[in-house]
């Protein structure tokens, strides 16, 4: 309901005689109702929009060497649409690895491909991601973030792993496999970025 009150304007002949006037009631009612409203993104400063990011939900980036050597090394991913994997909005990602050979990889978290700009800067060094995330007095400041020396695969599967928080924001990075399981293997990797709400 609308209520429409009037008044004196303050010039008027009537105001300036001392009678006086109110445009609102003493008691206004306010229309008090829910509604829900969905957050998809803000306009930063300079006035560009950001989306929210949403996570992936099915692994992209398929890639797929053949025939590594033992002792041989990949970077994953790998193709035209996934050079290299963009972690900003997201906070943990989940890799799948499938070897045609069982046995032991190395698995490690590098910067690049150094053909890639990190935001502006170009080229980067690709070597094993270091930094300091949280930690307390006995952690060290600088740290790899994913240097796993032995990780043991089972052939012709998808092996997955979900990694927390080491890779959050990162802009330009790649995963190196190295294959130690004892002969060549047919390595296929992809990932799926994650979202913590």
């Amino acid at each position: 309901m609308v209520y429409k009150r009037t008044g004196y304007a303050p010039w008027s002949l009537t105001r300036e005689a001392g009678v006086q006037s109110a445009t609102v009631d003493s008691e206004i009612e306010v229309p008090q109702y829910l509604q829900p409203t969905i957050n998809t993104g803000i306009v930063d400063d300079k006035g560009d929009w950001k989306g929210i990011k949403s996570s992936d939900e099915q692994f992209i980036g398929l890639s797929k060497a053949e025939a590594i050597p033992n002792g041989g090394e990949v970077l994953f991913p790998d193709t035209n649409d996934f050079p290299s994997i963009n972690m900003t909005g997201y906070y943990d990602i989940i890799i799948a690895i499938k070897p045609s050979n069982g046995g032991d990889v190395a698995l490690s978290g590098v910067m690049g491909p150094d053909t890639i700009s990190f935001a502006n800067l170009t080229p980067v060094n690709p070597v094993t991601l270091r930094g300091s995330i949280g930690g307390g007095e006995n952690s060290p400041s600088i740290y790899n973030f994913l240097s796993d020396s032995s990780e043991t695969l089972t052939a012709d599967v998808w092996n997955i792993f979900y990694i927390g928080d080491k890779f959050r924001n990162q802009k330009n990075m790649q995963f190196k496999i190295t294959n130690n399981s004892g002969g060549s293997s047919n390595i296929e990797f992809a990932f799926m970025r994650v979202v913590v709400i």
